[in-house]
């Protein structure tokens, strides 16, 4: 491939993507697909890129214009069966948000992948920040020892206003996502971070008086947080949430080793805090804590243009990762395995939530003996937009269902 030809499903989430592909000298957009017209209307693009409202003409068309690959920016847990129509019609793939939103889907994206031999990554952006990067780093040169505990949280609440505009419609994803399930801005910086996949997984969510009399008429959810702790192949422990709407003005992470420990987010700006023990200090370090901004340089000669990219950097990040796997065979840390991996935590998360926190194995994707256990199970909190479909709880029970033993 000496060019991506990608067209791009999704223009509002897209949006910010599709700005940075048109400035790129290896990337041409080919196509943007969206359902809603007036939405894909108020995109700007160049006369070149065609439009589209249906997939099925966008992948058809797209080929014959040398479409190569497909950006996959819809709705949150429609993913897999496009990124499969997708690989199949011979396109490498970029999902945004999450791989899958069940657990079959979770088996059969992965077996497409194998099956066609195509391309395919999760475009999770959160890792990619200045911080995190280099928690990332510091972790990787073993500057902290060995991860013992690491933690993430991500808080995206509104205001009533706002959360009616983006979930419009009685039966919108937004309406019926479990606190669990937008995972991957909480839990894949930490499995960045540390290198590491979750093994198993125990959840718990809280029911919020305040929420459900903010969102009841136009939303389902009445949890203000979902919280996931999950032991990790590399031995350690991680605690994170999915979105919360809890009383946090930022989002955070820390991973602490044996030697140091190292965090930041929003609430440290692009700084890093790093502790050691001041009775156990490395060499030629003379503080127990050091506050700093780490050198945008360390991170290549375009890490500081990075910056004025969306997502803290980790938009353009996630172009130049896409580059250099689709055009340069350079696997991504976002796999397909990774992917559903996230996707996996989350649905059990939930489940684990529903049952009182009971402890659930996450399947290792990579062994069809553990996928196959699973090929069947297609329970999900989402209903179609007619409101049927929706085979689980998406929130935890409230005090009227709790006195009817629902």
């Amino acid at each position: 491939m000496d060019k991506i030809r990608i067209g791009m499903l999704g223009a509002w989430r897209g949006n910010n993507y599709i700005d940075l592909m048109l400035r790129d000298e290896e990337i041409e957009l080919v196509a943007v697909c969206d359902r809603h017209k007036e939405t894909l209307d108020q995109v700007e693009l160049p006369a070149s890129v065609k439009r589209f409202t249906e997939f099925d003409e966008f992948l058809a068309e797209g080929r014959k214009l040398g479409m190569n690959a497909v950006f996959l920016c819809n709705y949150f847990h429609q993913h897999a069966p496009f990124a499969i129509k997708a690989m199949e019609a011979g396109m490498d793939v970029v999902s945004e948000c999450t791989s899958a939103g069940t657990m079959k889907e979770c088996v059969e994206l992965v077996r497409a992948v194998e099956r066609t031999g195509r391309k395919y990554m999760i475009a999770e952006n959160y890792p990619f920040s200045l911080s995190n990067m280099e928690i990332a780093r510091l972790c990787r040169e073993g500057k902290l020892g060995t991860p013992l505990y690491a933690e993430g949280e991500y808080n995206h609440s509104a205001s009533t206003a706002d959360l009616q505009h983006l979930s419009p419609g009685r039966y919108h994803w937004r309406a019926w996502l479990p606190r669990t399930y937008y995972v991957t801005h909480a839990m894949g910086p930490l499995m960045y971070m540390t290198g590491s996949m979750p093994k198993y997984v125990c959840g718990r969510s809280v029911y919020s008086p305040a929420i459900r009399r903010q969102v009841e008429g136009f939303r389902s959810v009445y949890d203000g947080v979902g919280m996931m702790f999950c032991e990790m192949d590399n031995g350690m422990i991680a605690r994170f949430t999915g979105c919360t709407a809890m009383a946090s003005d930022y989002s955070r992470y820390r991973v602490c080793g044996d030697i140091g420990g190292a965090e930041g987010g929003t609430g440290f700006g692009e700084n890093v805090r790093l502790y050691y023990h001041s009775y156990a200090l490395p060499e030629g370090i003379t503080e127990p804590v050091t506050i700093y901004r780490p050198d945008p340089a360390t991170f290549g000669k375009r890490a500081e243009e990075a910056l004025k990219a969306g997502h803290g950097g980790g938009d353009f990040w996630i172009i130049e990762n896409m580059k250099e796997y689709f055009l340069r065979d350079v696997t991504p840390f976002f796999d397909v395995y990774k992917g559903v991996a996230m996707s996996a935590t989350a649905i059990l998360g939930l489940r684990s939530s529903l049952n009182h926190g009971e402890n659930y194995p996450v399947p290792d994707f990579r062994k069809e003996d553990e996928r196959v256990k699973w090929e069947n199970d297609d329970l999900t909190p989402f209903p179609d937009e007619n409101g049927q479909g929706a085979t689980m709880p998406c929130t935890m029970p409230y005090p009227e269902r709790i006195r009817e033993g629902q």
